[in-house]
C-alpha cells in the first residue's frame, strides 16, 4: 500500500522540498516555532496530527524542525518519512528526568547510546542490535554544550513506552520488572530516562543516517529519594541553542 499522494508523506505532510538535509527533532509541537526563531527567513510549511514543521536557514544551508509527538513509535514515523523526501542529519532536542545522581534538574545530557525498553525497536532489529547515537553529532553536541555555561554529561540514556511506569512502578501489574531494571540501569550508569531516542538511533541506523540527541534534565528523582537538592527546570532553551550550535558546526564541517 503506497502512503504518500503525490509525493506527500501520508503522515508528516511533507514532499521532497520541503525540508532540508538538517533537522531538529523536538517533541512538542508548540516548540518548534520557537525552534525556529533561531533560523534565518523561517517558515511554517506543515502541520498534521503531531507533526509541525518549519524550514528556514542556518549559515546559508536549508534546515528544518519537526516534531515528533511522544514515544518512539511516532517518532519513527517522522524519521522515516522525513528520510523519505531527502533529510539526512537529525538532532533530537527534548527532556528527561536524571538516573544517575550527579544529573541535576537543568543540566544537559548528550546521548551517547539507549537502552532499548521500548516496544518500536523490536520491529526494527533483534535486542541485541544496539541503540548508538551518530559520532559525529555527539562531538559536535559535546563541543557546542562547553559553550552553553551549564553542566553537561555524556552517555547512555534508558528509553521506555510508558512515563507513568517510571514515576509509579509499585502500582503496576508488573513492578517486580520495572523496579528490578531500575536498579540495573542506575548500577550501569545510565545518565537519564526518556522515550524517543532509541527508536531514532535504531531507524537512523536502518535508514543509514545520521542521529543525535541532547536533552534538558527536568529533575531526578534518585536525588529526591536520597534527600539531595532536586532543583526542577522546564526551560529547554539551552538545550534548543546547544542543538543549533551543534548543527552549525556540522554544516560547517560538512562544508570543508
Amino acid at each position: 500500500m503506497k502512503y504518500s499522494l503525490d509525493g506527500e508523506q501520508y503522515h508528516i505532510g511533507l514532499k521532497e522540498g520541503d525540508v532540508g538535509k538538517y533537522v531538529i527533532l523536538p517533541g512538542d509541537p508548540k516548540r518548534c516555532k520557537k525552534i525556529a526563531e533561531y533560523f534565518d527567513d523561517a517558515k511554517l510549511v506543515a502541520d498534521n496530527r503531531e507533526y509541525t514543521t518549519y524550514t528556514g536557514y542556518l549559515n546559508g544551508e536549508k534546515v528544518s524542525v519537526t516534531s515528533t509527538g511522544i514515544g518512539g513509535a511516532s517518532a519513527s514515523i517522522a524519521l522515516e518519512e522525513l528520510v523519505n523526501i531527502g533529510a539526512e542529519t537529525f538532532i533530537r532536542v527534548g527532556t528527561c528526568g536524571g538516573i544517575d545522581i550527579d544529573v541535576k534538574g537543568g543540566d544537559l545530557v548528550v546521548a551517547t547510546g539507549a537502552v532499548r525498553m521500548e516496544g518500536t525497536t523490536k520491529e526494527y532489529a533483534p535486542i541485541e542490535f544496539p541503540a548508538v547515537a551518530n559520532l559525529d553529532i555527539v562531538n559536535a553536541l559535546v563541543e557546542a554544550a562547553k559553550k552553553s555555561d551549564t553542566d553537561y554529561h555524556v552517555g547512555i540514556v534508558q528509553c521506555k513506552d510508558s512515563f507513568y511506569g517510571q514515576h509509579n512502578p509499585d502500582r503496576m501489574p508488573v513492578s517486580y520488572e520495572l523496579t528490578c531494571k531500575w536498579e540495573a540501569w542506575k548500577r550501569l550508569g545510565c545518565l537519564a530516562s526518556e522515550m524517543e531516542s532509541a527508536a531514532l538511533f535504531v531507524v537512523g541506523s536502518f535508514r543509514r543516517v545520521k542521529v543525535g540527541s541532547v536533552f534538558l534534565t527536568v529533575a531526578n528523582q534518585e536525588r529526591e529519594k536520597a534527600g539531595l537538592k532536586n532543583p526542577v527546570f522546564h526551560d529547554t532553551d539551552k538545550a534548543i541553542k546547544t542543538a543549533i550550535e551543534a548543527l552549525k558546526i556540522l554544516i560547517e564541517n560538512d562544508k570543508k
